[in-house]
């Protein structure tokens, strides 16, 4: 309970005036600077943070630089804040496999992204255990996964390939907008059994998306300053912590009126079919589970918090990876030529039954044994995972198979995107997008340990829809890739956005046309 609480609200005005003039000063002396130190300099009172804050806009890259200059992992201190920072592969599989009870997410990291309540996103120990139990019974749920099969299929159908077969070839469409809006259609169908309809072909609004966005940039920047200044804004209802204010109540108000749909159904269903599809969706194995619900049946925060989880964990991560991925293509076209070589076999067998009106679609099926378009996908999340950092707490003293000494309480951050760009890892052509790394000389996938390749997380707590989104990922960038033609617009810079989830800053916008086949 101690964490919560927070001293009278004027002591920390006064804290956080002193912390703010000081990283001014600095900031001010940082930007003056004709040349930038190795790794951070430390000041008086405020440490090493007027580094970070000059360099928050790239503030991954400027992570690598200073990874790979001290070797793969330094010590980061600032005012009330003492972080290890490491990409070590070592040290890697030391926390998330071989120690992994000492290395909690933390009290610190469940305040941090409150949003998420109790649920299996910040939860430790039993209470992990438990709902990752559950979810594990779920994704080795034959129906469910027939039924996300379903949603994903469907949306890709009636949805994506339909509105881009609309563009004319000289519009251009951001596409993280456009997989923001597919992938969070697709998990709301999943989750809830409901269509939004953000993949429509007027475009409404993504305020749910933003809103879920929202908690996921100002989450970073709680990570990025000591508890007490985001914690008097929290108290203050000021900057950053007024937008989550709202996003919060945005994604409650969603969580309600998804759940409203879904108990009344259409109305064209008679009663067998509509105990068929409550029997598939994610909200079904919860709702009627008394942890869950209140004294009156009615959804409780835990049960909010439960499938606001789920929403992050399937838009996030899907639409995020598709986005770089498609970036990664448009750059190499001769990527997206090994691809359709991949995929003509397949298209030949399937063009006697397939209109020459309609896009060509592959099915899980036919997309799952394709060993250079896996590669393709992997390389993307290589250098751009979804998820690019990570945060341990220290439950015990102990040494790191680096040698480094970390102390009980004390903070970790593993940089998955530092990682994909360490050249002791991955080779002097690390920040390169090679493909044909991933793929050995009999033409088989080649296995990379997860600790190396953290995109799915490491250990105990590896990612239980690894298998299913990489399925759904396969299948519709072989539609895309198949029946359309894409090109880059000119004229602004793609770049990671600072946040928990590598987005882009700027979008990625692009000309997309149908391909015509010979």
């Amino acid at each position: 309970m101690a964490l919560f609480s927070s001293p009278e609200p004027h002591h920390l005005l006064v804290s956080f005036l002193v912390l703010l003039l000081s990283l001014l000063f600095c900031f001010i002396k940082l930007r003056s600077s004709k040349t930038v130190p190795t790794l951070p300099a430390e000041w008086p009172l405020v440490g090493m943070l007027p580094s970070v804050v000059a360099n928050l806009h790239r503030f991954h890259d400027y992570t690598t630089s200073l990874l790979a200059a001290a070797g793969s992992s330094f010590v980061f201190r600032g005012p009330a804040m003492h972080f290890f920072v490491t990409c070590d592969t070592a040290n890697v599989r030391h926390i998330f496999v071989s120690n992994f009870t000492n290395y909690p997410k933390g009290e610190e990291f469940a305040a941090i992204f409150d949003a998420m309540g109790n649920s299996f996103f910040n939860a430790d120990g039993e209470s992990w255990r438990r709902q990752r139990g559950r979810v594990q019974h779920l994704m080795s749920s034959p129906q469910l996964l027939a039924h996300m099969a379903r949603c994903c299929r469907d949306k890709l159908e009636n949805g994506l390939l339909p509105f881009l077969a609309r563009m004319e070839s000289l519009t251009s469409l951001d596409m993280q907008d456009l997989f923001t809006r597919f992938t969070f259609d697709m998990t709301a169908m999943s989750v809830f059994g409901v269509d939004p309809g953000l993949l429509t072909a007027d475009m409404p609004p993504v305020i749910v998306p933003d809103a879920m966005e929202a908690v996921m940039d100002v989450g970073f920047i709680r990570n990025m300053v000591p508890s007490s200044c985001w914690k008097l804004m929290k108290c203050l209802k000021i900057g950053p912590e007024r937008k989550l204010t709202a996003a919060q109540s945005e994604l409650h108000r969603f969580v309600r009126e998804m759940m409203k749909k879904w108990r009344d159904g259409p109305a064209h269903m008679d009663m067998d079919k509509e105990q068929d599809k409550k029997k598939v969706q994610i909200v079904s194995s919860y709702i009627h589970d008394p942890e869950y619900t209140d004294d009156h049946g009615k959804p409780n925060a835990f049960l909010y918090a439960t499938l606001i989880n789920y929403m992050f964990a399937g838009r996030d991560t899907v639409g995020t990876t598709l986005t770089w991925l498609f970036y990664n293509l448009i750059k190499h076209p001769h990527v997206v030529s090994s691809i359709r070589r991949e995929l003509a076999p397949i298209a030949m067998h399937k063009a006697t039954t397939t209109s020459g009106n309609h896009m060509m679609i592959f099915e899980p099926e036919e997309t799952e044994p394709l060993v250079y378009l896996h590669a393709a996908l992997f390389e993307s999340m290589r250098l751009y995972p979804p998820g690019p950092i990570e945060r341990k707490t220290v439950m015990t003293d102990d040494i790191l198979p680096s040698g480094h000494k970390v102390q009980k309480g004390e903070t970790i951050l593993i940089s998955l995107y530092s990682m994909g760009r360490m050249e002791g890892v991955w080779g002097k052509d690390c920040t390169e997008y090679r493909p044909e790394r991933w793929v050995k000389e009999d033409g088989k996938l080649l296995y990379v340990p997860s600790y190396k390749f953290l995109a799915f997380n490491a250990g105990p707590r590896s990612c239980l829809g690894k298998h299913i989104s990489v399925v759904h990922m396969k299948s519709v960038v072989a539609a895309m890739v198949w029946n359309l033609d894409f090109e880059m617009v000119g004229g602004y810079v793609v770049e990671p956005k600072s946040s928990v989830v590598l987005k882009m800053k700027n979008g990625l916008w692009a000309k997309i046309l149908k391909r015509r086949i010979e």
